[in-house]
């Protein structure tokens, strides 16, 4: 008789012990178990650097609170756990009063998210659903092969502003704005 042998699921904090890959790849925690997720590219690098450039910029000279880029881990579930690295993230001073050593465990009040080739609708759409489950409230998505940004408020609404468009921070930024081409490569 075979016998079956359960895979043992990572906790976020077992996880934020392991050494960087090697080969430079991301890796995200989903549901217990590691993801991982090829580099992704020029234009996803450029466009991260600007949007947190943009927003970072406008959260200091404002003392708004907390900016992180480049996959910062952020918990979304807990049992089994789920670490997502958004690509930009912001957290009002009232969410984050103090920047953990780990992962953050509170909410980001926005999001920005950069499409690279690898990823897919239904990826993106788990991480949608799991942002906005965690209390996040507004996530842009970014494409830049298509010259676009996507504001969501909620799962099942997204609004696309092309590059020509203005882009504002609504109530969760309040004052923030730029137009869509200032986020792309």
């Amino acid at each position: 008789m075979a016998t079956v042998t359960e895979k043992k699921l990572l906790t976020a904090e077992e996880f934020f012990q392991l050494p960087e890959p090697e080969d430079g790849s991301q890796q995200e925690l989903v549901r217990g178990e590691i993801v991982t997720m090829p580099p992704p590219g020029g234009m996803h690098g450029v466009s991260c650097s600007k949007a947190n450039r943009r927003i970072s910029n406008f959260v200091e000279a404002n003392d708004l609170g907390t900016v992180t880029c480049n996959d910062t881990g952020v918990i979304t579930e807990r049992g089994p756990d789920t670490v997502r690295g958004p690509d930009v993230a912001y957290w009002s001073k009232e969410r984050l009063k103090e920047v953990p050593l780990g992962y953050i465990e509170a909410a980001p009040d926005m999001v920005v998210e950069v499409l690279s080739p690898s990823n897919t609708s239904k990826q993106i759409r788990e991480k949608l659903k799991e942002y906005f489950k965690k209390g996040v409230r507004i996530v842009w998505v970014i494409a830049p092969e298509d010259r676009t940004l996507t504001v969501y408020r909620t799962l099942d609404e997204g609004r696309v502003l092309h590059e020509s468009t203005t882009v504002t921070g609504e109530d969760v930024l309040p004052g923030f704005s730029c137009r869509v081409s200032d986020l792309l490569p």
